[in-house]
């Protein structure tokens, strides 16, 4: 049977980016939900350079959940939005503690419950800590998903739900990570490397560009 564009679309991305996974360096969940919080509006290699340092001084939620919002504050405060990072892993720290015995929920909808938790966050965390199949929709997700016509969506919601329609389920995790990789090396926002792209051939918005030229 003849391969769709899609199929094709998703068999070269997993040929380019085939070890491709998080940037974000933690050695257990709650690490990863903690530097997942603070990458929001912040690069990973940023986020990289301050949790060494922040998690040997405090290992797990029940040291977390012990700290002053203006504690936390300091040693997070080059990862931006540190008032408000600071205030949401406090409060999840000390949710964990209470509810869930100190330890990080696998459930997507119940880590959505845990404050400064969104969807996409969720998503990573149970996608890359527990093996979850999911597929976490942030800029790069969103953008390179729609160009390439995986999707033709507004907003992430529909953006997720639809890559889950196209994707099989078993390569929603490693997709999410294609599409982040190809957006950061080649597919970038303002100034995509259209020309130097090897999905170019099934690419929307390429033929799009051609379209007008």
């Amino acid at each position: 049977m003849e391969e769709t564009v899609k199929e094709r679309i998703l068999k070269e991305l997993s040929i380019h980016y085939k070890e491709a996974g998080t940037e974000l360096r933690y050695t257990n969940p709650f690490e990863l939900l903690v530097a997942t919080m603070l990458s929001a509006q912040c690069t990973d290699r940023q986020v990289n350079k301050v949790t060494p340092g922040l998690f040997a001084k405090y290992p797990g939620p029940e040291d977390f959940a012990r700290l002053s919002p203006e504690e936390l504050e300091r040693a997070i405060h080059s990862c931006g939005f540190y008032k408000t990072k600071s205030r949401n892993i406090i409060k999840t720290s000390q949710i964990l503690v209470e509810q869930y015995g100190g330890q990080v929920p696998r459930d997507i909808e119940a880590l959505q419950k845990l404050p400064g938790v969104g969807r996409k966050t969720a998503n990573v965390v149970a996608s890359n800590a527990f093996g979850v199949d999911a597929i976490a929709v942030d800029t790069h997700v969103f953008r390179v998903a729609n160009r390439l016509g995986l999707a033709q969506a507004k907003t992430v919601e529909e953006t997720e739900r639809q890559l889950m329609e196209n994707i099989p389920k078993k390569d929603w995790s490693a997709a999410h990570h294609w599409l982040i990789h190809h957006g950061r090396k080649i597919c970038k926002a303002r100034k995509p490397l259209c020309r130097e792209c090897f999905l170019a051939p099934y690419c929307k918005y390429f033929q799009n560009l051609n379209s007008d030229e």
